[in-house]
């Protein structure tokens, strides 16, 4: 099966072709990093992530959904908008896990052990997840190439058709 991850979804990726390589066919890499040893995105972005206030209060998500996510979120109130038609809660006790769980992870010791063809696409405005951690990815797999989206963190959401040709792409 070929496997796609999306930030954190990523981090779970690189980790099941890790542990299931023989299951994972290719493996597509999209806003990620190799985990708590990445290169960090800016503090004040950081800051505003350490608590979930974005996922239950739309008006701050709108405020601050340019800072965080950067690229066209920056610069267009109706992607947020869009955007927000597809975000719910869940719970704080699910959030503060997953943000626990990332503190003691990483892929960097193993990533050259990974023999699945990789793609990673990163964004080049991603204030999360910034550029250089796609690069690390791409020259630590052995058979990874690195695509740039002239984009921030959610260009999988933006840039719809842009992001799915270049994983229709690599993948055919």
């Amino acid at each position: 099966m070929d496997v796609l991850g999306v930030s954190w979804g990523g981090v779970l990726a690189q980790q099941f072709a890790f542990q299931k390589a023989k299951r994972c066919r290719r493996l597509v890499l999209a806003a990620t990093s190799p985990g708590s040893l990445m290169v960090p995105g800016k503090l004040t972005v950081l800051l505003k992530m350490a608590t979930p206030r974005r996922y239950k209060d739309p008006d701050y998500l709108k405020r601050i959904a340019g800072d965080i996510y950067g690229g066209e979120l920056r610069y267009s109130p109706e992607l947020v908008r869009r955007h927000l038609r597809h975000v719910s809660w869940s719970s704080d006790y699910g959030y503060y896990l997953q943000i626990i769980a990332g503190l003691g992870w990483s892929s960097l010791p193993w990533l050259s052990f990974l023999a699945q063809p990789t793609l990673v696409i990163a964004g080049t405005d991603d204030p999360i997840v910034p550029l250089a951690n796609g690069r690390i990815l791409a020259k630590l797999i052995p058979d990874a190439r690195l695509v740039t989206v002239d984009d921030g963190h959610l260009f999988l959401v933006t840039r719809p058709k842009d992001s799915a040709d270049i994983v229709a792409k690599f993948l055919s």
